[in-house]
């Protein structure tokens, strides 16, 4: 009786330990980011001093694509000439704002472990964040985080899906 006692209890303890850890993301970096509100038109938000400030127009703009997005090969990091153009003006957007903080997702396809697509992501965020540091973006600005596979852009189950997916967002 004790022992199945024990087994109940013991089963309640780990079930209460895994309902409560959840799923987290692994973050990098110090600073505090506030994403703004999704949904505003071709907006842009940052943090200034306690409020999330969003400009009802763009400031970025990109020949073609999301502007605030870089895509990456199959099981790679490494960014093309597309995407530093992209990267190019979202440093200049950063140095004519000084006050504009930045969080960059890495983001996987769905092929691969989970801890190998976290950590795919993660290079995929450092990777973009390393490019704007050296295009004069101070890192204390920058927050680098990855959701691995978690949250697919597209969620087919096909090469032209998975492309989608190969991703680094960057959110003010």
């Amino acid at each position: 009786m004790k022992l199945t006692m024990l087994k109940v209890v013991s089963t309640a303890a780990m079930m209460a330990t895994i309902a409560l850890t959840g799923c987290s993301a692994k973050r990098t970096g110090t600073s505090e980011v506030v994403v703004a509100p999704m949904g505003v038109p071709g907006g842009v938000g940052y943090y200034n001093g306690g409020a999330v400030v969003t400009n009802s127009t763009s400031v970025i703009t990109a020949a073609g694509g999301n502007p605030n997005v870089v895509y990456f090969d199959f099981d790679s990091s490494e960014l093309d000439a597309q995407d530093q153009a992209v990267l190019n003006q979202q440093a200049q957007f950063l140095q004519a704002n000084p006050s504009a903080r930045v969080a960059i997702a890495g983001h996987t396809d769905e092929r691969g472990s989970r801890e190998y697509n976290l950590a795919l992501g993660e290079r995929r965020a450092q990777a973009a964040q390393a490019y704007l540091a050296t295009s004069g973006v101070s890192a204390s600005r920058m927050e680098a985080i990855s959701y691995g596979e978690d949250q697919p852009a597209d969620p087919g189950h096909d090469e032209s899906a998975w492309a989608k997916n190969r991703r680094a967002e960057i959110s003010y």
